[in-house]
């Protein structure tokens, strides 16, 4: 193996589900990279995702927004950053129905003030110093930028047409422009990716997979919206991790990247799943078999009905493809969720219940 220069990664949204994840990742396979975590703790930002990560010396937690032109600024130049992964983002598309302007401020304005002080900080230090040969700002973004696929549509691929439906999807489509744009205007090393439905450990209890399984736990409805028919390609969030890693390292500056989990599922079919082996690995559900839970919401406005993901570019050029297949990655989270009981119970919170009033009411 190629020797390998060290790096000074700045992760934001790196208290977050994905980005904790990734952080986890990161630190114990380059034990020798420094990683600063650059996080607003929103209610789906966490401290506690990183609490086995704090001692270590090459790791550092800061509490802050990316919208702080002066804070990014100060911590690019003083911890000497070469590398951005950017995280940070609202990402629920229930909340940016209820509430869109957090969703461009945080997805479309914060991105803007990263790249803004990215591009200083590459210009002013990393060129000048000759430490730009490895500098790179990922811009970790969705497939949802995409907008739907029919059933029988191909996959979306990197040169599929942005067609975003909700005020998220929105937000993250202009946030992708602008990192673009800052790679063919000032030359910024840049690079996207473009992932799908992502699950597993450290997920808010808002989204689809955890709402299933702690409600299982609680006994209370299963919330399915419609009729379940809306298909996503669940991605473990481990594989997304392990791409992103390639993409860091191998990737092509100013390009996009796909990475999927080729594993479509309709969200009924899912949650049967989740059921099935919420039965066999929770014996004492208060509901039993707790497919029984099972309940039909009015559907989302403007509900996608189907996302896929084309990853023939990252296997080609990188040399990647998802290692956990959704039978695999399911089992796993669920066993998480049941053995993690006191990460989730907190999170519960009087705001999060009137959400969830609010939402499937």
């Amino acid at each position: 193996m190629a020797l390998r220069t060290p790096r000074r990664i700045l992760v934001t949204g790196g208290a977050g589900f994905i980005g904790s994840n990734f952080v986890h990742y990161w630190c114990d396979r380059y034990p020798e990279d420094k990683v600063v975590v650059l996080d607003a703790l929103t209610y789906a930002g966490n401290r506690a995702n990183l609490a086995e990560l704090e001692m270590r010396s090459q790791f550092r937690f800061v509490q802050g927004d990316i919208g702080d032109r002066n804070l990014v600024d100060t911590l690019l130049s003083s911890e000497q950053i070469d590398t951005l992964a950017h995280f940070a983002a609202e990402s629920h598309v229930d909340r940016s129905i209820l509430g869109p302007g957090a969703f461009i401020q945080t997805n479309v304005v914060g991105t803007f003030t990263l790249l803004e002080a990215f591009r200083q900080h590459w210009e002013n230090r990393l060129k000048p110093q000759k430490l730009d040969a490895e500098a790179v700002f990922l811009h970790v973004s969705t497939d949802e930028v995409y907008g739907s696929l029919g059933p029988d549509d191909p996959a979306f691929s990197e040169t599929t047409p942005y067609a975003p439906n909700s005020p998220y999807s929105a937000s993250k489509a202009g946030s992708d422009h602008l990192v673009r744009a800052y790679f063919h205007t000032y030359g910024v090393p840049t690079l996207i990716t473009n992932c799908s439905n992502n699950y597993g450990p450290y997920q808010f209890p808002e989204k689809l997979i955890p709402l299933m399984c702690i409600n299982a736990l609680i006994g209370k409805n299963l919330p399915v919206y419609g009729d379940g028919q809306n298909i996503r390609d669940w991605l473990y969030v481990g594989d997304h991790c392990s791409a992103l890693d390639a993409v860091i390292h191998r990737g092509k500056r100013g390009e996009t990247y796909n990475i999927g989990g080729n594993n479509e599922v309709k969200n009924l079919d899912l949650v049967k799943m989740l059921c099935q082996l919420m039965d066999e690995l929770a014996p004492n559900l208060p509901v039993q078999p707790c497919a029984e839970l099972i309940t039909f919401v009015k559907d989302r406005l403007g509900h996608d009905l189907r996302y896929a993901i084309n990853a023939n570019k990252i296997k080609t050029e990188l040399d990647w493809t998802p290692s956990v297949t959704v039978e695999e990655g399911l089992r796993q989270t669920v066993e998480w969720y049941l053995t993690h009981r006191d990460w989730w119970e907190v999170l519960l919170s009087e705001e999060y219940q009137a959400y969830y009033r609010q939402v499937y009411a």
